[in-house]
């Protein structure tokens, strides 16, 4: 219900738009999956009051990201910079400005941004009111 809701609103702003000759809508899906980047499938949604949370994370030049995870699915878009992510068994995915990632849940992974450049991210996250976003994992 919702989801038709969303799109009949959508609609009716392209054709609002249109009769007013104005800027184009683009519509463009940045992800859409059941796995995580590495190919892990994501699991199902924990129980209890669901709480979404959403960050911009700003990735200082030359900066290393500690060891963590995340108890909660979650999913990013790299606005700006490059951003390296390496799992737990040493996979790597390089994100480049504009790209998506669907995070690794339960799996310790860390960012790094190698470059001269601030890498910057927002990060959308599901999960419930009793669960942290992310754990950071002790050395």
């Amino acid at each position: 219900m919702k989801i038709k809701l969303t799109l009949g609103i959508l609609a009716l702003l392209v054709v609002s738009c249109a009769a007013r000759k104005t800027s184009h809508i683009e519509v463009v899906k940045l992800a859409e999956t059941t796995k995580s980047w590495n190919g892990d499938t994501l699991p199902a949604y924990p129980e209890g009051q669901p709480k979404v949370t959403v960050l911009k994370i700003t990735i200082p030049p030359k900066t290393k990201l500690h060891k963590h995870y995340h108890p909660v699915i979650n999913s990013g878009v790299l606005l700006k910079g490059e951003l390296k992510v390496v799992d737990v068994d040493n996979k790597v995915l390089i994100l480049k400005e504009g790209d998506a990632i669907v995070e690794l849940v339960y799996k310790i992974h860390y960012g790094i941004n190698e470059t001269n450049k601030p890498a910057q991210i927002i990060v959308f996250y599901a999960g419930t009111e009793d669960l942290p976003i992310t754990v950071v994992e002790k050395d």
